[in-house]
């Protein structure tokens, strides 16, 4: 009789692997979850009936609003590409007189809020600014007997947040060109490519991850932009939401307009991830970056580099301020003083507590992903990723409403239990303020901080593995001293953000907390302009001093290797 039994060494069927969810992805599921929860509660509202508003918007202004806010994000998008890419190789690539103060003064723009920049064009280039009326009385023209710009058009605010939002750009591809391997760049010109060709099909090739991640933040400020927008009187989606919501008083409709926002940008974000995929470019270690060897420039050359660098930061940043100063001398804010002294430190205390909260959870989200990229990790941070491009005014009514629910059930039980009212612990709060921003802000950090992550080699991981380090010893030994310059990139972006957010911080403010933001909205509002400049101006001046310092900073040795202190970015 045959034995049938089993060889011992038999092949047996190999088992499908079960992904275990580690500390870390619990964490930022976690994380997600509540980042996400505000958005939620916005879009369930959709599910509402409008009760017709819906179809009557969509058969009068909604193709309007959304034809204006693709047309505004496309040139927009193009136009920050074109100056910060330019200026970033120009600065990594290239020695010249002034590059020392260019390259830092590039990103001052970026402390420039888009309403306060679109109120001193407007009122300089307008039909009865000065600009115009000295043209007319120099040549006696009347209304329709010459062509002028018009700053108040869907171009020209495309054109006046380009000049704001390229620096989200301009810092990303620079680092990215400063720690390109040279030897690559060199094997190019060696095989008989001129310096334009090997910038084109070798430099910026490996610069794509970080030029398509500044081209989301351009794109999402721009979708969320509203200042500007509603000062020019181009209708987009924001615009409408607001007018939807606070003018017709139909929630629900205007609920369903952010629905059909936030369905773009999760589209710009899926784009993003596929055009930049799954290349890591990662900078040679061992050989020279192409910042240790930049080409110098001389004579008509060296003129017209600096021109095209300078033009943005005077277009950008030295007109309008020059235009804000002289209002603050002839006219100013009435209440200069000590007021100020308080709104100032009250911007300046909720900036660098949103920096270091969004920084530590950035961090940790990116981190996360790269221990864990499965799809519910990178599903839930893509969702929570997405306020960044909503309405500042629909986030704040998003965290009101699990904020409110949470109060009125804390103290719901505490009255039942102890017969003691606690009210509102978390609505009108620091904590709630701070959550508002986390929402709004979080894809500036998560996306800033995995794209210096992806320039890091998994080797470098494998090796301390192989050492037996574990993931957090190996993130504050191996990679945070490597994303040193991320980390200031993000806290640049973070800072300026939460010293120009005005929405957010208007509706979900502490009482009596009185940011310079509120206050330029409250006096531009009632038309005082030339009173608004006064905090206006202070609102770029505090912006200028942490990019100033953290500009330095990164161009300070970051380890005994001075040549690769641009490619801790």
């Amino acid at each position: 009789m045959a034995d049938t039994a089993p060889a011992p060494h038999a092949a047996r069927a190999p088992r499908r692997r079960r992904r275990v969810l580690t500390t870390w992805s619990i964490g930022a599921l976690v994380i997600g979850a509540l980042i996400a929860l505000p958005i939620l509660s916005v879009l369930s509202q959709v599910l509402v009936p409008s009760g017709g508003a819906w179809a009557h918007l969509w058969s009068t202004v909604l193709p309007l609003y959304l034809r204006n806010s693709l047309m505004l994000v496309a040139l927009t998008v193009g136009l920050a590409l074109a100056i910060g890419v330019g200026a970033g190789w120009l600065i990594a690539g290239f020695e010249f007189r002034g590059r020392a103060v260019l390259q830092w003064a590039l990103m001052l723009p970026m402390t420039m809020p888009g309403y306060v920049i679109a109120y001193v064009y407007y009122d300089r280039l307008s039909y009865a600014g000065p600009f115009q009326t000295a043209l007319r009385e120099a040549f006696g023209w009347q209304r329709g007997d010459y062509w002028f710009p018009q700053v108040a058009s869907l171009p020209g605010a495309a054109v006046l947040l380009a000049l704001v939002l390229y620096p989200y750009i301009y810092l990303l591809s620079r680092a990215a060109f400063a720690t390109q391997s040279l030897h690559l760049i060199e094997a190019a010109r060696a095989l008989g490519q001129s310096p334009r060709g090997a910038f084109f099909r070798v430099a910026l090739p490996m610069a794509r991850p970080a030029i398509v991640a500044g081209a989301a933040f351009v794109a999402m400020e721009t979708l969320a932009d509203y200042g500007t927008v509603q000062h020019l009187g181009v209708q987009t989606l924001t615009s409408g939401i607001f007018r939807t919501w606070f003018a017709r008083g139909e929630p629900i409709a205007a609920a369903q307009i952010a629905a059909l926002l936030i369905g773009l940008v999760a589209l710009a974000l899926v784009l993003e991830r596929i055009l930049r995929g799954t290349r890591r470019y990662v900078g040679d270690p061992a050989g020279r970056s192409a910042s240790a060897a930049r080409h110098p420039l001389t004579g008509w050359r060296a003129g017209i580099v600096m021109a095209l660098c300078a033009f943005p930061i005077v277009a950008g940043f030295l007109y309008p301020v020059s235009e804000l100063v002289r209002l603050t001398i002839l006219v100013g804010d009435p209440m200069w003083g000590a007021r100020f002294l308080g709104f100032a430190s009250n911007s300046l205390l909720m900036a660098a507590l949103a920096a270091l909260v969004l920084l530590a959870l950035g961090l940790f989200l990116g981190y996360a992903r790269r221990l864990d990229g499965g799809r519910v990790v990178r599903g839930t941070l893509a969702i929570a990723g997405i306020g960044y491009a909503m309405p500042g005014a629909v986030i704040a009514v998003g965290v009101l409403l699990p904020l409110g629910w949470a109060d009125r059930t804390l103290d719901a039980w505490m009255r039942a239990s102890f017969d003691i009212s606690t009210g509102l612990l978390l609505t009108g709060s620091y904590v709630g303020l701070i959550f508002a921003y986390s929402v709004r802000f979080l894809s500036i950090s998560l996306e800033t901080i995995e794209a210096s992550l992806q320039r890091i080699p998994p080797s470098l991981d494998d090796a301390a593995r192989g050492l037996g380090s574990g993931p957090a010893r190996t993130l504050l030994t191996v990679h945070f001293p490597l994303l040193r310059g991320g980390l200031l990139s993000a806290a640049i972006f973070i800072f300026a953000d939460v010293m120009k957010e005005l929405p957010a911080t208007l509706i979900v403010r502490p009482f009596n907390l009185d940011t310079l933001a509120i206050r330029t909205y409250r006096l531009a509002s009632d038309g005082r302009l030339d009173e608004a400049s006064t905090s206006a101006l202070l609102i770029v001046a505090l912006g200028i001093i942490p990019v100033i310092l953290l500009s330095r900073a990164m161009d300070r040795p970051a380890g005994a290797d001075a040549a690769h202190r641009e490619g801790r970015l």
